[in-house]
This record gives C-alpha cells, structure tokens and sequence, in this order.
C-alpha cells in the first residue's frame, strides 16, 4: 500500500473545523463515531480535496477554492449528480454520499464522496512498479479504453440528458474559451490572437454522436487497483463534466499528453508519465482511440490545438486569481510562464498543419 494516494497536511488558510463538518455528517451517514482526521490531497488547482478519517471509514471531501465567486464554475452538486447517476452505466465513479448547500457548515458547499484507496499516477512511473515497456503500453490502451467506454455511456438512460446541450458544442468552446480567455487578461498574457483566428476558420461540424465529455481525462484523475496497478478502479475530478463532443474531449486530453521527445520546456508542464517508454505517441493516441471507437478522425489538429487553447484558458483564469491577490498560492505564479508556453506550441501545430 505505500504507493497508494497519500494526502498531507493542510495548505495555509485552506483549513477545515472537524468539530463543525462532524455533526452534519453523523446527521447524514449513520455509524460514524469520534472526530474526523483531516488532511489535504496536495495536488488540484481548482477545487480543494481533503481526507476525512473515521475509525469506521474513509470519506473524501470536495470544496470550492477559497475566495472563489463563480459559483458555475465550482458546482458541487453537479458533480455530486454526475456520481451518483453516472456510477450504474460507468462504474469507475466514487459513491457519493452527501452533498451539504449550507454554507454555515464550512463557508462553502460540499460534498462527501468514498474514498476509493489506489495509485495515482504523477510526473513519473514509481519503479516500485515494476512496469516495462509492454505493461506500460498496455496500461496506456486500457487508460483510453475506459475514455472510449465514457464516451459510449448512454447518457439519456442514467438520467443525464439535460447536462448539456450537444448541439452546436463545438462552436460554442471556441466561442466560450474566447471570451472567458478575455475576461481573464492580465498585462503580461499573450493574446492568442492567430490561434483564435485559426481555430475559428477551421471549426468543424459536430461529431454525428454526442457523448458524456470529462473535459479532465488524465492519468492524474484515474485511480489504479493497489493489487494490480494494470487495472483502473476509479476515474475522479467530474467537476467539469458535460455532454458534447467527444472528439473536443479527446483534444482536452491530448492537451496535457507530453511525450518523450517534447523540448525540455514543455516537459516542465507534464504531470503525468505519459513519456514513459511504452506510453503511446499523440498521434498513437488518437489513432487508438479512432481504432476502440469506430470512427475515423481525420482534423486531428484542430481538436489539438482546441485543447491546447482551453488549457491556456484555464491556466489564465487561475492565475488572474493569483494576480489579482485572490490567492496566495505560490504554486501559480508560474502558470503566466505556462500559457505563453501553451501558446508557442499552438502556433506551432497550425505551422505543420495540412489543414
């Protein structure tokens, strides 16, 4: 077990009052005694996780970040719904258990998920392991077999038909991403002005099948078995979620996959091991997925460079908040340095376009 998750002690000014959340959760989940321990998951630059230990049981805890406004973009229930209703057609989801709208309790709205105890994989391979080449690539196909079997949920049978609106979805990021990339300015960002111009002029249709979209598909949000690490047990952070098209989901996740002969920059950006050997190219990637999913994708680039965009978005946003002394997060003074990153390798990518 000493690979699984560990979390740590609480971040500054991110603390929780065990003797405050423990009354509402003994009034919602029966045979719990004593106070929580709590501790913090270091990793998330958005919503914070913590752990909550019970000498019964192990409960995971989800609140938006302190000092946020956009409640949208924090919505706990939601992501509480998209557990609970999703689990019985896509099994890899945690149980969850209770979702608090009282802000008295914390400051914020919760939820209370299980603690589902694994590996989570990082910036590298742990050697304990014990992973090769061959094991590696097939953990790497059964990573997108599970996005593949995601995207083939039937959403409308679970009850998730009014998640979104599939209609009109690509327009609608490029759209969206711009003007909330806007909003997010700071003097010293760049841009992005050619790669809105590009993204814009060859926007394709729709994909002819909506699905469920992640919109945060990575190594880092799956959890793997303990006993087999060649099996994924669980997939987190549904914060996001949506229904869409799947193809923009899977340019979501090609944007955080950096391989082993990315330039020494972008490699500085990676957060999961997704150039060690065996781990399959970008274009291996999609060239699997398009294999498991039945369908051919032939603007590769575009969905890409999409997702290189929307991260770039998501990194302004966060980093606005740093800027703006919303947060004293150190770790995100560096994400200006991230974007403008993200930025060089888009334009890049149109360059080599055949488009």
């Amino acid at each position: 077990m000493a690979l699984t998750d560990q979390s740590t002690r609480i971040r500054s000014g991110e603390e929780l009052d065990a003797s405050l959340i423990d009354p509402y959760l003994k009034a919602h989940i029966p045979g719990l005694s004593g106070l929580p321990v709590i501790s913090q998951f270091p990793g998330g630059a958005s919503n914070l996780t913590y752990l909550l230990e019970y000498p019964e049981q192990e409960f995971v805890l989800r609140r938006p970040p302190f000092g946020h406004k956009a409640k949208s973009a924090h919505d706990m229930g939601r992501e509480f719904r998209i557990l609970n209703q999703l689990r019985d057609g896509f099994p890899y989801c945690p149980k969850a258990y209770v979702h608090c709208t009282d802000e008295s309790v914390i400051g914020a709205e919760f939820y209370v998920m299980e603690r589902v105890k694994g590996i989570i994989l990082r910036a590298e391979l742990p050697p304990e392991l014990g992973l090769d080449s061959a094991k590696t690539e097939a953990l790497c196909k059964s990573f997108i077999d599970k996005f593949v079997e995601l995207h083939r949920v039937d959403y409308k049978a679970y009850g998730l038909g009014d998640l979104g609106k599939p209609e009109g979805y690509v327009a609608r990021q490029i759209k969206g991403w711009s003007e909330r990339y806007e909003k997010a300015l700071t003097p010293d960002a760049p841009k992005w002005e050619a790669v809105k111009a590009w993204l814009n002029d060859k926007m394709p249709a729709d994909h002819p099948t909506s699905s469920i979209v992640h919109n945060d598909y990575r190594f880092d949000n799956v959890i793997l078995d303990p006993e087999n690490p060649m099996q994924i047990i669980g997939v987190l952070d549904w914060e996001l979620t949506t229904l869409g098209d799947p193809l923009m989901d899977l340019g979501n996740t090609l944007a955080y996959w950096i391989e082993a002969d990315d330039p020494a920059p972008v490699q500085l950006m990676r957060r999961q091991p997704s150039h060690a050997p065996g781990m399959l190219t970008r274009r291996e990637f999609v060239d699997y997925y398009a294999e498991r999913a039945g369908i051919q994708i032939d603007n590769f680039d575009f969905y890409y460079t999409y997702g290189l965009f929307r991260l770039a978005g998501i990194v302004q946003q966060i980093y606005y908040r740093f800027f703006h002394g919303q947060t004293q997060d150190k770790r995100f003074a560096q994400f200006i340095h991230m974007n403008k990153l993200l930025e060089q390798m888009s334009l890049q990518v149109i360059q080599k376009s055949s488009l």
